[in-house]
């Protein structure tokens, strides 16, 4: 299963639980040779989502893939400001992941 499609599954499977949307992250040519930048910096999480007041963020990756140097500065930074961050291979680690950290952590 490529990654773009654990990241569908993440992100329908998390989206019961509140909002979740894909994050594009860089730049594309137009077919009129203009670039269109998403403003969002490298390594930001592939899913940004919001359950029950709390932003959370999503990093999904294939069996095997690893986190890039960017994307550990970036989910550093978040967790600072009090995001909940996680890497998921699978729905099953974005389910343990919301309702471990998420959900168990409601204040």
């Amino acid at each position: 299963m490529s990654e773009h499609d654990i990241q569908n599954l993440i992100r329908v499977a998390v989206s019961r639980h509140g909002l979740c949307f894909r994050t594009n992250v860089g730049k594309v040519r137009l077919p009129d040779g203009r670039y269109f930048d998403t403003g969002l910096p490298r390594g930001f999480p592939d899913l940004t989502c919001v359950i029950r007041g709390r932003a959370v963020f999503i990093e999904v990756k294939a069996p095997g893939g690893r986190v890039s140097p960017e994307q550990e500065k970036i989910h550093r930074i978040l967790r600072n400001h009090g995001a909940c961050v996680a890497v998921c291979y699978s729905v099953e680690d974005a389910e343990k992941f919301i309702m471990n950290e998420v959900l168990q952590n409601e204040t």
